[in-house]
């Protein structure tokens, strides 16, 4: 029971930081001008996962005081019934239970964890295309672009674009300041 009460709070406290861990993206750019020749053309990317601007981290700690509680719940109800009812198989039904349990969450979670370290970007996800937009014109033309998740709701970009009229990656810079979700971007230019 005490075991239980423990858990109970620490999964109040880590719902808080939970639900309320949003971050807001900070314009660190390093600008870079480079010699090298992209002639690729690709779009790579990572999500912030499924759920939008989770921290995985303290999703898991969440999880873990969750289940920890659920289980406890459960092995107290299995106890009580098997002492008054005689329901001593009700004690290994349960854990079996909770076990599935468990692995549904671990699963979603695994999921998650996963999408963001294989550079996953989900279909919703436009953070490319609105690099794009931002920097492409007439005379400049993104030719290798690389897009990815830094943290929950950060993500960097790697731009190496060809220009006939080349200008200072400042203004480049300040094409992406709309861009919220980019907290560190490298622009390479190639006057073509």
């Amino acid at each position: 029971m005490i075991g239980l009460l423990v858990n109970l709070v620490s999964a109040w406290l880590l719902k808080d930081d939970h639900s309320h861990h949003h971050g807001h993206a900070h314009h660190q750019v390093q600008d870079h001008d480079h010699g090298h020749d992209h002639d690729q053309d690709h779009d790579h990317g990572a999500a912030a996962t499924r759920g939008g601007d989770r921290d995985n981290n303290l999703r898991a700690a969440y999880l873990h005081v969750l289940a920890d509680a659920l289980t406890s719940v459960l092995a107290i109800a299995a106890l009580l019934a098997g002492r008054s009812y005689g329901w001593v198989w009700l004690d290994p039904v349960i854990g079996i239970v909770g076990a599935l349990v468990i692995l549904s969450w671990s699963w979603g979670l695994l999921r998650d964890s996963g999408s963001v370290l294989m550079d996953y970007l989900p279909d919703h996800e436009d953070l490319p295309a609105e690099v794009r937009a931002a920097i492409e014109s007439e005379h400049d033309e993104i030719v290798d672009l690389h897009v990815w998740q830094l943290g929950p709701g950060h993500h960097g970009a790697i731009i190496a674009l060809k220009s006939t009229r080349p200008e200072p990656v400042a203004a480049y810079r300040a094409r992406l300041r709309h861009i919220d979700e980019l907290s560190h971007v490298t622009v390479e230019i190639h006057p073509a």
